[in-house]
């Protein structure tokens, strides 16, 4: 699996470079680290000398035994001979989303920090499903509800990779059970404060029962069509903003972007700021701007932050 995981990546090469492997001591983590070992340890496929693989772990400080949890990490990872770093977030860091943004922050600046090109991480297909439908229930659009896949790009240089997304939970943790691997039981899983844990706990049991008994697979097949549909939608807002740029100043050309789909003029506009102004604006705002070139043709200078974006017969530039 993680072969054919690795195989699949266009970055073969890079493999001789430093791997980072996120892991939290729960089923998903130390199976991943299980096939990690097992795959590289086979002198057939690769050297010893050709890969450095070492791991992060960091810690949230939620539960009162959370340094006997980093003890036991700690512990089993000295049997790999490998390294592991250990971060702590602030005790008074609660909110389940905001220790989300705090724990990629930290693992990608470590990553470049120690010049990680492959970060490994131990998400697996129940987890793209809760993600789904939180990002569902937040409102998010295609790009957020097909968010977690296979690999992606981090930075310029790294990737992260998912190679247990294709696995359910369940097969995981049995695999876990006949191989007696050390799984720490994390009781934060049952907090209903978290929202995570009221949709693995409550919402997917509760549709599973009196709406459809295979919603797993279902949701899993209408997110693969989906993601085909993001894909798409990318390609198509990146030849629009290639052909209607302006070639030397930071315009666009509004003309060609009218005679376009709605949501193609959403995100051509969207990725303008982004490329130039290193700007992700509202949507109220984006709003403003296509109502101004497709309804009242009233060129006026719209005001977002410290920048006027002006619009007049052909173009949307921007001044200060």
């Amino acid at each position: 699996m993680i072969q054919d995981t690795l195989k699949i990546t266009k970055f073969n090469k890079d493999l001789k470079n430093n791997q980072l492997v996120a892991i939290s001591g729960g089923q998903d983590s130390v199976f991943l680290l299980k096939l990690i070992e097992n795959f590289y340890n086979k002198p057939k496929l690769y050297k010893s000398n050709q890969h450095k693989i070492s791991y992060i772990y960091i810690d949230h400080q939620w539960r009162k035994d959370s340094y006997q949890q980093v003890m036991h990490i700690i512990n089993y990872i000295k049997l790999t001979k490998r390294k592991i770093y250990i971060y702590q977030l602030p005790t008074h860091i609660l909110s389940e989303k905001l220790c989300r943004i705090y724990r990629y922050h930290i693992i990608i600046k470590h990553a470049i920090k120690y010049e990680n090109k492959i970060i490994i991480t131990g998400h697996n297909k129940t987890d793209k499903i809760e993600t789904f439908l939180n990002n569902f229930f937040r409102g998010s659009g295609l790009q957020g509800t097909t968010s977690l896949i296979l690999q992606s790009k981090v930075g310029s240089e790294i990737y992260l990779l998912r190679p247990l997304l294709n696995l359910k939970r369940d097969r995981i943790y049995w695999t876990c059970k006949k191989f007696y691997l050390p799984i720490w039981s994390d009781n934060t899983n049952y907090r209903y404060n978290f929202d995570r844990n009221r949709i693995r706990n409550e919402l997917i049991p509760y549709l599973k029962k009196y709406f459809h008994r295979n919603i797993e697979k279902s949701i899993n097949s209408l997110l693969k069509n989906c993601y085909r549909d993001n894909e798409y939608i990318k390609q198509s807002t990146i030849k629009l903003y290639i052909t209607s740029k302006h070639p030397l100043y930071i315009a666009i050309n509004h003309c060609k972007l009218r005679k376009q789909n709605f949501t193609l003029q959403f995100k051509t506009l969207q990725l303008f700021c982004l490329c130039n102004l290193n700007l992700n604006i509202r949507q109220n705002e984006i709003l403003d701007i296509i109502m101004n070139i497709n309804i009242s043709y009233k060129y006026f200078p719209i005001k977002i932050q410290d920048l006027n974006i002006n619009i007049n017969e052909k173009w949307i530039y921007i001044t200060l």
